[in-house]
């Protein structure tokens, strides 16, 4: 019986409700990912899936473009959650480019604004980077729009759009 009782909160813990996010939920599947990335036209090919019981949205974004070695310029893994109680949002997004990681910029938090994500990452500099997910439901579109704060000014980085493939 002590053992029953010690394994409870562990078995409680595990049976937590999933997320449900209705916002989310538009951004699972197969995506192209096309627009401008610091002033240059990229393509990357998107793949989003709910993760660890439907707690975590994650985004497995992969450039087209090559290095000289042939792989790609840019891979990425992210992970959205959402915390309906304070209904906000947490990102951490996790990259080949050497920004960082952990001790960087990767863990942004956002509100939900109607059909956008507004995450902010905070740099351990004091600065900020802007990453906007906005949904058009008229067209099963996301929008990403990324921005940097240099200096006090946005400084445009990314202005992308996924579409379904």
């Amino acid at each position: 019986m002590l053992i029953l009782l010690s394994l409870t909160p562990f078995y409680g813990f595990a049976q937590q409700a999933t997320s449900q996010d209705t916002l989310l939920e538009h951004m699972t599947g197969k995506w192209v990912l096309h627009g401008t990335l610091e002033g240059k036209e990229t393509t990357h090919d998107v793949v989003t899936e709910w993760v660890l019981e439907h707690q975590y949205l994650q985004i497995k974004e992969v450039s087209r473009e090559k290095d000289k070695n042939g792989k790609p310029e840019y891979d990425a893994i992210v992970y959205i959650s959402h915390n309906h109680k304070l209904n906000s949002y947490n990102c951490l997004w996790l990259d080949n480019t050497g920004n960082g990681g952990l001790s960087g910029k990767a863990i942004g938090h956002a509100t939900a604004n109607g059909d956008k994500l507004e995450f902010v990452f905070k740099g351990t500099d004091n600065s900020s980077f802007f990453t906007t997910f906005a949904f058009e439901k008229s067209t099963d579109t996301w929008q990403w729009i990324m921005n940097a704060e240099m200096n006090g000014k946005l400084q445009p980085f990314a202005n992308l759009k996924l579409t379904r493939e």
